[in-house]
């Protein structure tokens, strides 16, 4: 991710509201000199640190635009691995055998009377070793010696530049205190990647959803600077990462409250569906089991198109739970009325996995949450006990028939 000094100089405030002096996707310069950059780290596959370092700065000379060159040169540097030499002898130790014979130049006078070179040599002999080997591995362990043994993706110049402005976007939000975002779709990819960045958020419907027909709800994140917030680096870098996220969405909308270092007011950062950023993050697969795929196939056959009053949607209700969600894997609709069900399906996972379904799926005490649990699992009798779901049992697969008819029990 970019660092501060590379992103403030690319902000400004206007009216309020927070400016991203983004990079033009479609600007030759700059995709020539994205070009350059790759070119350029390509060629130093293999290489230290620090010489890729000294062909950079090289590279930079007096150019003006050096924040961008910069810019883009840690995102390929992020892209990147650096691998530390392997030596013999640790580095460390090796450098406290030769530095212990005390101050040494290149030429012995009366009170240094032993030359570097002659030192070199002396600690060679003593390990098997070249004088050659000794200069290489005396400073291994530090990063500029680290060999690029991977140069990372090989960028196209548009790709490049569009993942730089992704990582300006996303930098902006190191100093935000709070952030809302009302999102319609894709809730299970945007909870999977809030739960692995740890964000706190509070979510609610939004109102009027009903009327609309659509399925929406409003999340208020802690920001880094937030008063509530304590390990501000940690988390500040994790909010940040979180970003891209919303880009998997297809409706949704955000509202954040930021003051980078040097703006004497907070500002209001948005961003929505209009925005050219684009997400590195991968989607989920449309089905998590043979077992979901096999019951929509199913549902689709038989209730698809016009020839049934149910229709089925997969993932587009969350349950709220306080500090997690559940939600279920489909959601059966009437097509007329508007009466809907919920379905999760309990099959072949491992047992803790399911014992936190089972305690999400009592915390939701919902009526209208039908469970589809697999007679191998081990959750029948006792264990489904006190909870208000209707509860099918099932061998092989779903028995479509009983499923519908939960359904006509269990919606509201």
């Amino acid at each position: 991710m970019l660092t501060g000094d590379l992103v403030k100089p690319r902000l400004r405030a206007r009216a309020g509201k927070l400016q991203i002096k983004m990079l033009s996707e479609r600007d030759a310069a700059a995709q020539q000199t994205a070009a350059d950059l790759t070119k350029l780290f390509r060629e130093h596959t293999g290489a230290p640190q620090g010489a890729l370092d000294d062909a950079l700065e090289v590279y930079e000379g007096d150019r003006l635009d050096y924040i961008v060159i910069r810019g883009l040169a840690k995102v390929l540097r992020d892209g990147a691995v650096f691998t530390p030499v392997e030596t013999p002898i640790a580095p460390d130790e090796l450098r406290a055998a030769l530095f212990g014979h005390g101050p040494a130049f290149e030429r012995p006078d009366l009170f240094h009377p032993r030359a570097r070179d002659e030192i070199v040599r002396t600690a060679a002999m003593e390990i098997d070793a070249a004088p050659e080997q000794i200069e290489r591995w005396l400073y291994a362990d530090r990063p500029a010696e680290y060999l690029m043994t991977d140069p990372g993706p090989d960028w196209q110049p548009v790709d490049l530049i569009g993942r730089y402005n992704l990582e300006l976007a996303r930098a902006a939000l190191y100093w935000c205190d709070g952030m809302q975002v009302d999102i319609y779709d894709t809730f299970k990819d945007f909870w999977r990647y809030m739960k692995l960045f740890k964000l706190m958020f509070w979510a609610t419907p939004i109102k009027g959803q009903e009327e609309e027909r659509e399925r929406g709800y409003h999340v208020a994140l802690d920001g880094p600077i937030s008063p509530f917030v304590k390990s501000t680096k940690r988390y500040g870098r994790q909010f940040a990462a979180f970003l891209p996220a919303l880009f998997l969405c297809k409706q949704w909308r955000m509202t954040a409250s930021v003051q980078p270092p040097g703006f004497d007011e907070k500002l209001v950062y948005e961003l929505d569906p209009t925005s050219p950023l684009r997400s590195h993050f991968k989607r989920s697969a449309e089905y998590d089991s043979r077992l979901e795929a096999s019951f929509a196939a199913e549902f689709y056959d038989k209730f698809g198109d016009a020839r049934g009053q149910w229709a089925l949607s997969r993932h587009d209700e969350v349950i709220l739970l306080g500090d997690t969600v559940m939600i279920p894997d489909f959601a059966v609709t009437h097509k007329k009325d508007g009466r809907r069900a919920l379905i999760e399906i309990m099959g072949f996972w491992h047992p803790q996995y399911l014992q936190r379904k089972l305690a999400k799926v009592r915390a939701a005490n919902r009526r209208d949450l039908i469970l589809l649990v697999y007679e191998g699992v081990n959750l029948t009798g006792a264990r489904l006990e006190r909870i208000p779901n209707e509860v099918l049992y099932f061998k092989n697969k779903p028995v479509l028939k009983d499923v519908m008819a939960a359904v006509e029990r269990a919606a509201m």
